[in-house]
């Protein structure tokens, strides 16, 4: 056994009804004299029941999904201008992508509150949308330096959401396994984060109210985040980003739509995958343990219930074949591709 992993320095304060409490404490270990909050619209209100006893130099509410250029410009001026030494996000996966972008060039510590199980608190990776195009990078500067998890910020996340964020953490897991650069120590932790979201979720899903499946599922969450952030993005992650910037879909249902066709046709071609995922799943094989968990949940199946067109498929295969990270453990070539994208349009089972 041979392998070079890098642990990502990180802390994370994990308290159920406790985010108000460890969000004062960073800013007064850290010494913040300006503080921004970042929070979208619909997050406002818990925003600042957050930082209630903190003081705020800047709100920011100009949030969008996949991080538009425009906006991530508009932000960073203002974190210039206001001499912003210490970033709170509170909300998902685009808030804490804004808060990066921000760091990406400010070079300004987040302390990231999530209210989904998006996981990119956990990760260094970045993402901008330009012209319908979407780009990603790794970079530590944007690695939030610490992260409040506290399970009640979930609570009014609808279960439809619910289901679908979480099955993008059953995403980062699956990408783990394979991805460029996977090893023994991130593929553990991904068949850890499976087998915690893959208990939580139907929980969620029949009683949205429990509190303990929604802790499980936040530490799953980030169990997965935290590998992908070590193995990096394989085929499923490309296939989204892609999806995602050039035909602004939603994040979450899309990774719900893609992530069984991409475990199929992978997992037959790498014995390890298929024994941690189906151990992970409680089934025989990981197909059927993806199957299993899609019936139990209510979630998104289909590319063209989140508005994908079929007649985008072949400026898709164009757009995402340079992508395909070589460390996957099938070819792919244009045929293929085009056929899991269909798979992924149509919703079809997996076989």
């Amino acid at each position: 056994m041979r392998f070079d992993h890098q642990t990502l320095p990180q802390r994370v304060r994990f308290g159920t009804g406790e985010a108000a409490t460890a969000v004062a404490a960073e800013v007064e270990e850290r010494g913040a004299r300006s503080v921004m909050v970042i929070a979208a619209p619909s997050e406002s209100e818990l925003a600042r029941t957050i930082a209630s006893s903190i003081t705020v130099t800047l709100w920011w509410d100009d949030v969008a999904p996949h991080v538009p250029i425009e906006r991530a410009e508009r932000a960073r001026a203002a974190a210039r201008d206001s001499r912003i030494d210490l970033i709170v996000s509170v909300g998902g996966g685009s808030t804490t992508g804004l808060a990066k972008a921000i760091a990406l060039t400010e070079r300004i510590p987040i302390v990231a509150v999530p209210t989904t199980y998006a996981g990119s608190e956990a990760t260094n990776v970045w993402g901008l949308t330009t012209e319908s195009r979407k780009t990603t990078g790794v970079d530590d500067a944007v690695l939030p330096a610490v992260v409040v998890y506290d399970s009640r910020l979930t609570l009014s996340l609808p279960v439809a959401l619910s289901v679908a964020s979480g099955l993008n953490a059953v995403a980062h897991c699956v990408d783990s396994m394979w991805a460029p650069n996977s090893d023994p120590l991130n593929r553990a932790l991904a068949e850890e984060g499976i087998r915690a979201v893959a208990e939580a979720l139907p929980r969620i899903a029949q009683e949205p109210g429990d509190v303990a499946a929604r802790e499980r599922m936040q530490y799953g969450a980030y169990v997965s985040a935290v590998a992908f952030a070590s193995a990096g993005s394989g085929l499923h992650h490309k296939i989204c980003h892609v999806l995602g910037g050039a035909y602004d879909l939603p994040h979450a249902e899309t990774h719900s739509a893609v992530l069984p066709q991409v475990l199929a046709y992978n997992v037959g071609a790498s014995a390890e995958a298929e024994e941690r995922i189906a151990r992970a799943l409680g089934a025989s094989s990981a197909v059927e343990g993806i199957e299993k968990l899609y019936r139990a949940l209510p979630t998104v199946r289909a590319l063209r219930e989140v508005g994908y067109q079929v007649e985008a498929i072949p400026e898709s295969v164009a757009l995402i074949l340079p992508l395909v990270p070589p460390s996957n453990p099938r070819d792919v070539d244009e045929e293929a591709l085009a056929a899991l994208l269909r798979r992924a349009y149509d919703g079809q089972p997996v076989a």
